[in-house]
């Protein structure tokens, strides 16, 4: 039924123009805004929509994850965009904030809204 259909995925954010500013801007991605709502182009032709919602409730879990070709590389730049990258007491990372153990090389970050987010380097 669903095999033929262009699905794509959602998340909520408190505050639209935050989270167009962030994406947009912070994050360089295509971002567009109709009806209250924003749809994020992501590169290879996805989109994602983003909506608001004045309950909104951070996902406690990674939503949107950005693979790179140089994870230090893509921290240095987000951290100079004034990104500041999260540390979880049950995952080693460096001083950076890059987790270099037990799987891909990767870095959690948070939107305005508090939706994590992570860069991360698969090979």
């Amino acid at each position: 039924m669903f095999g033929t259909t262009k699905a794509f995925s959602g998340f909520s954010v408190n505050d639209i123009p935050a989270a167009k500013a962030f994406y947009g801007e912070t994050l360089g991605l295509r971002v567009t805004e109709e009806n209250g709502m924003l749809t994020l182009h992501i590169a290879g032709g996805g989109d994602i929509l983003v909506y608001p919602k004045p309950d909104h409730v951070p996902a406690a879990y990674t939503i949107l994850n950005f693979p790179v070709d140089d994870i230090d590389k893509a921290v240095d730049e987000l951290t100079e965009r004034g990104v500041r990258f999260q540390r979880y007491d049950q995952i080693d990372a460096d001083e950076k904030g890059v987790a270099r153990s037990g799987g891909p090389l990767i870095a959690w970050f948070t939107d305005p809204a508090g939706n994590v987010l992570s860069v991360l380097q698969q090979s």
